[in-house]
């Protein structure tokens, strides 16, 4: 499949999933595979978690808009599915659910000397991440912070 049509699969795709109050996340094409086989990961738009009914509801209109198309003249496979569990915390909702989780905090170098810190997540605020390393709770400023990732506690 050329760019230009899987550009083109994309579109179709994403009208599909924006009229299901639903965004394509991601799209693979795998032309390797015999018959090849299409991935198309969804989210939704509200930040709400994706069941496995809301992937099998959005696979016949998906399906169908692509049997329509005729961007594909050969066979295939539609696989439909959620974006998972990300090891990164971005949202209020990771916060919230993974408070006194060990995470693995990134910094800014520009700021700080130290790269990484490792520590349990205590709190987030509009303008610092807490974590908890070793007993002690170390404020950062969200300015210094890069990336904050779950991880295994390390002594």
């Amino acid at each position: 499949m050329n760019k230009e049509n899987k550009s083109k699969l994309e579109d179709l795709l994403k009208k599909v999933a924006n009229e299901r109050d639903l965004e394509v996340h991601g799209l693979n094409i795998q032309t390797n595979q015999n018959p090849i086989v299409i991935e198309i990961i969804i989210k939704k738009t509200n930040g709400d978690d994706i069941s496995l009914n809301d992937c099998a509801l959005f696979n016949a209109p998906a399906s169908e808009e692509i049997e329509k198309s005729n961007l594909l003249n050969c066979s295939y496979v539609l696989e439909i599915s959620s974006q998972g569990v990300s090891d990164e915390l971005t949202s209020e909702r990771d916060f919230k659910t993974f408070k006194g989780f060990p995470v693995n905090v990134e910094l800014n170098q520009k700021n700080s000397k130290i790269k990484f810190l490792n520590g349990l997540l205590y709190e987030k605020s509009n303008d610092y991440l807490a974590i908890n390393i070793k007993g002690r709770i170390k404020r950062i400023p969200f300015d210094e912070v890069l990336k904050i990732s779950l991880c295994t506690l390390k002594d």
